[in-house]
């Protein structure tokens, strides 16, 4: 209980004071690639149940002869790495907060097809609910493996706690003020030869 109460606490006095960069960057991101100004994907939470994640849209659709977007790199506007560089993109998750899908700290919620790619270990990081910047993210974020990045996942899992979660966010806002890294989160052939190395 006290943790959804931070968590609802928290969402809405960020999304009070920072209504004006809500405002003017979904200004920025409509007047330079159109619409729609938010990207949403299925993600699982807690207990692997699917919800739609919600972020700032950072790229364009484009795709090549065939049909197939481009490299990600290719589709990433100047606006969307500004916007990757603050972690503005995270700002639309404030509203999974709300409602009750996302907390402010665990396991970041990864892609979907990563599911049947768990070992029984690493499926305990949905044991709790997904988190906007947890563990990993404030213990390397780009830097760390694929295996790191789970045992931090999994190391959270079990010893969470509402003072694990206020030194994570304090970190975390540490973090975006000095701009360290984007958190990439890869595609499911990286996390597969990950897996095989």
């Amino acid at each position: 209980m006290g943790k959804r109460f931070v968590d609802v606490t928290v969402a809405l006095f960020l999304l009070v004071i920072l209504s004006p960069v809500l405002g003017v960057t979904a200004f920025m991101i409509k007047k330079s690639m159109g619409g729609p100004v938010f990207f949403k994907q299925l993600r699982p939470g807690l207990h692997e149940e699917l919800f739609f994640l919600y972020k700032f849209r950072t790229m364009t659709d484009e795709t090549d002869a065939l049909g197939r977007l481009l490299p990600d790199d290719r589709r990433l506007t100047k606006v969307g790495a500004l916007i990757r560089r603050w972690s503005l993109d995270e700002l639309p998750q404030l509203w999974n907060v709300l409602k009750g899908e996302l907390s402010l700290v665990g396991p970041r919620p990864l892609l979907v097809e990563y599911l049947n790619e768990y070992t029984d270990e690493q499926r305990l990081r949905h044991t709790v609910k997904p988190g906007i910047t947890g563990l990993a993210q404030i213990n390397g974020r780009n830097n760390l493996s694929w295996e790191d990045k789970f045992r931090f996942d999994v190391t959270y899992a079990s010893t969470h706690s509402l003072v694990l979660d206020l030194k994570i966010l304090w970190l975390t806002l540490i973090k975006v003020l000095k701009r360290e890294g984007i958190d990439q989160e890869g595609g499911v052939q990286k996390f597969k030869r990950a897996k095989e190395a």
